[in-house]
């Protein structure tokens, strides 16, 4: 018999996460001692448990906009390059004890040079964070490798030095470029200019489309940017009709020619459930549209996008879909398998990955 599908038999699951951000997924209590120690007065609360409650209560606005004020505080207290490497150690300590295996996490290099820091030092401090936090996590029992997305605020100019800030440490663990902050009156054309820089240098790049925004933000980052990822893509369910898919039944689904487009390229949707609900994107876990596109076969990726502000991990997003469509070892299988192979490293690393440490971990849950 299979192994019960608990939080704790979930955890010791090996996991893929690709959508999760250094500046959202910070320790309340790390956030206290960084504001003590860089003279941060802006605080809501000086206790942790009470500063963790005040970011999902904050983060449950149902308004991206909303959400995204929140990351006032934790940008706050990262400017220096002692907090930039606590941070990503920490980070890598925590995602590695929550049995994930492979992280890509993002960030803005911008938003933490506001006290003087190049951006050239923000990268390599936080690179520095996550190879210790990487070499800890081993040490505890817990493998884990991270590779790092460098983030354009999309509101902000400079998204080309950016990519090319990506571009030049790609062989110190950066592993691609992505574009986040607001979709609604940013599209990704306006930088239609480092996107033509990225492929031409084969780089790698993800874009934040169809969370906030409709499908024209999707079809901008596929057709005009060339995105090899989206970052949420909730709203692809807008180009589908229909909900009708069981066995036995005959089918509703009909998928627009966006819609289609998207699967048959296999173009993976960096979805993050409890964002999403956070923000608006969904109505409830029970109503996201994962639900629909993992029956469809989309390449759905589960991701936790703002740990700190979501209140969440890999295993308790894992758990709440479980709870909400009845999925099984195989399923939770089915989305780290994705993940995996969408993954911004080689191939031949990704397939090991796949073959050494996800299906052989599955295997023992599964007998």
């Amino acid at each position: 018999m299979s192994t019960p599908l608990t939080p704790e038999a979930i955890r010791s699951a090996p996991k893929v996460l690709l959508h999760d951000h250094l500046d959202g997924g910070l320790r309340p209590r790390t956030v206290i001692e960084l504001a003590d120690a860089s003279g941060y007065r802006d605080l809501p609360s000086t206790d942790p448990a009470a500063l963790g409650s005040w970011f999902l209560t904050a983060a449950n606005s149902g308004s991206l906009v909303r959400y995204l004020e929140t990351f006032a505080h934790t940008c706050g207290v990262i400017q220096s390059e002692e907090a930039l490497i606590r941070v990503a150690a920490e980070a890598a300590e925590d995602l590695a004890a929550d049995g994930v295996v492979y992280a890509e996490v993002r960030y803005a290099p911008e938003l933490f040079s506001e006290s003087g820091l190049r951006l050239d030092q923000v990268v390599e401090a936080v690179q520095e964070g996550f190879r210790i936090g990487e070499h800890k996590a081993a040490q505890s029992g817990n493998q884990i490798r991270i590779g790092t997305l460098l983030c354009a605020m999309r509101q902000n100019e400079g998204w080309l030095r950016i990519a090319e800030l990506a571009v030049r440490y790609r062989d110190a663990g950066v592993v691609g470029f992505d574009i986040a902050g607001p979709e609604a009156g940013f599209p990704p054309t306006r930088g239609r200019d480092t996107f033509e820089y990225l492929r031409e240098q084969n780089a790698h790049f993800t874009i934040h489309a169809g969370e906030a925004f409709g499908l024209p933000s999707i079809w901008e980052a596929i057709q005009h940017c060339g995105a090899e990822r989206l970052g949420h893509g909730v709203r692809i369910i807008d180009d589908i009709k229909g909900d009708t898919i069981e066995p036995g039944r005959d089918s509703t689904v009909q998928l627009g020619r966006l819609a289609g487009f998207v699967r048959d390229r296999r173009i993976p949707l960096e979805m993050c459930p409890s964002s999403n609900v956070q923000t608006g994107a969904a109505a409830s876990i029970a109503e996201h549209p994962i639900g629909l596109l993992a029956k469809l076969r989309f390449r759905v990726t589960v991701n936790t996008d703002n740990r700190l502000m979501s209140g969440c991990s890999m295993t308790s997003e894992f758990a709440a879909l479980v709870e909400a469509f009845g999925y099984d070892w195989a399923d939770l299988r089915w989305f780290t398998v994705n993940a995996m192979k969408s993954a911004f490293i080689g191939f031949d690393e990704r397939l090991t990955v796949i073959n050494d440490v996800i299906k052989p971990g599955y295997a023992k849950l599964m007998t």
